[in-house]
């Protein structure tokens, strides 16, 4: 990024002229099969822009997003603002002939088979798709499973005698016989300061779905002498609830006991409402996961570590236990993330991150705060947040939406994922590094979680 630092007189008013640079796409001779793509990065102002001599209005700022057509094969771009130009190739392979993709179809066996799930947190869908909101359960490693078919890369997997799951087949393997039926031998409740725990007792692993419904449910499939081969057991939810709000539950196999926790209510302070809540903050990206790059060049992760931190100063001076996923320039994975705000028993977890886009987008058209959640439990804390932060901040209400990210859909507390604003528009990447609207994105999001416990 070539900046030239101008001092005007004795006052040694600083202004950062910006010369030309692009930040997207990343390198030049690039490949990409969308209908368009674009140019994002910034330029002097006070110089004419033109990309392949149409005029490119520059934000106040310096950045800049543009949007061009692509055709199949080379395309070639001159940028151009003043005396500086730049040259750009992008490549646009040939769309596949039309009929070549022929959907897979459905292969039922004439015998069960039986299989081993390898990895751990590996999904158990509605669907044979490798995405979306389609997710039943995340099964455990070592778990058995009766297969009855396939489709493309997914095995059906029977779940009791009236339902059917889906697993990637890449995540488990095949055993030449096995036990198709579980037992079910009673259960436990334990009492706790922060949950109701209960250890259901079974003879072996076995699938199982945790319902967010009043009453809360858990189904275990594939279990003897229940109707459909399905226990359910309902939960009279309303004793854990937050004024009509689960505040988070988690269940997993410890060994062949099944242990599930829900939280119960927390007692909020008159008044610091916050006092004492254990809350995870994540600064999305870091080390040498950059994430998006803003049209100043700036970088994700070191943006949003910016934010964490102002986050995590203001929810300590209203009392908050803060958990930080990561204090400096590190790399964690998604897990490691994940795993901390679990062991530490955190009541929320808030992901800070800074939203793009792909190609065949206008940067320019998209704008705003998002919000993404996975479980139902979460979606009250991500409207009052966004409500809290577009009210105040000036930014467009980009919506709440339900979206199946990992640090979202792992976690045990209630989670949240921030996009603050978009870091390719030239507007709002303006705003996002201004670090008066930083401020006020802390206490805006602080805000929005008092809110949520109060109301």
């Amino acid at each position: 990024m070539k900046k030239i630092l101008i001092i005007l007189g004795c006052l040694s008013i600083a202004q950062t002229v910006y010369g030309l640079d692009i930040v997207y796409p990343n390198y030049n001779a690039v490949t990409i099969a969308a209908p368009s793509s674009f140019f994002v990065g910034s330029a002097d102002t006070d110089k004419p822009l033109t990309i392949n001599g149409n005029t490119v209005p520059v934000h106040p700022s310096g950045g800049f997003a543009y949007v061009v057509p692509l055709s199949t094969g080379k395309n070639t771009f001159k940028i151009k603002s003043g005396t500086e130009e730049l040259n750009y190739v992008i490549m646009k392979p040939p769309a596949p002939p039309a009929g070549t993709y022929k959907a897979p179809e459905f292969k039922e066996f004439e015998n069960l088979k039986y299989a081993i799930v390898t990895n751990d947190k590996s999904p158990l869908r509605s669907t044979p798709v490798d995405s979306g909101i389609n997710r039943i359960a995340h099964l455990q490693k070592n778990m058995p499973l009766i297969i009855d078919g396939e489709k493309g890369n997914f095995y059906r997997v029977i779940l009791g005698s009236q339902k059917n799951g889906w697993i990637w087949k890449g995540n488990i393997k095949l055993e030449e016989s096995g036990e198709s039926l579980a037992e079910l031998k009673g259960y436990d409740y334990i009492d706790s300061d922060e949950f109701f725990i209960f250890v259901f007792h079974l003879d072996k692993m076995t699938p199982f779905e945790l319902v967010e419904t009043s009453p809360f449910l858990i189904k275990f499939y594939n279990v003897k002498n229940y109707p459909d081969n399905t226990y359910v057991m309902d939960f009279p939810v309303e004793k854990s609830m937050q004024k009509g709000r689960l505040l988070g539950y988690s269940g997993q196999f410890s060994g062949t006991d099944f242990i599930l926790k829900i939280r119960k209510p927390v007692i909020t302070d008159e008044k610091q409402t916050l006092k004492n809540i254990r809350i995870a903050v994540d600064a999305g990206h870091g080390g040498s996961e950059r994430g998006t790059t803003g049209c100043l060049g700036d970088k994700e992760k070191d943006v949003m570590l910016e934010y964490a931190k102002l986050l995590e100063n203001e929810l300590k001076k209203r009392g908050a236990d803060v958990i930080m996923t990561r204090k400096g320039d590190d790399y964690k994975d998604l897990n490691e993330r994940v795993e901390l705000a679990n062991s530490e028993n955190a009541l929320f977890f808030i992901s800070l991150h800074g939203n793009a886009l792909p190609d065949g987008k206008d940067p320019n058209a998209n704008s705003g705060t998002g919000i993404y959640y996975y479980y139902n439990q979460a979606k009250p804390l991500a409207d009052d947040i966004i409500k809290e932060m577009t009210s105040r901040l000036g930014m467009k209400n980009d919506k709440v939406r339900q979206q199946s990210f990992a640090v979202v859909r792992n976690t045990n507390a209630l989670s949240i994922l921030i996009e603050i604003g978009y870091m390719i528009n030239p507007s709002d990447n303006a705003k996002m590094i201004n670090k008066d609207f930083q401020k006020k994105t802390a206490k805006a999001i602080a805000d929005g979680i008092e809110n949520f416990l109060k109301n």
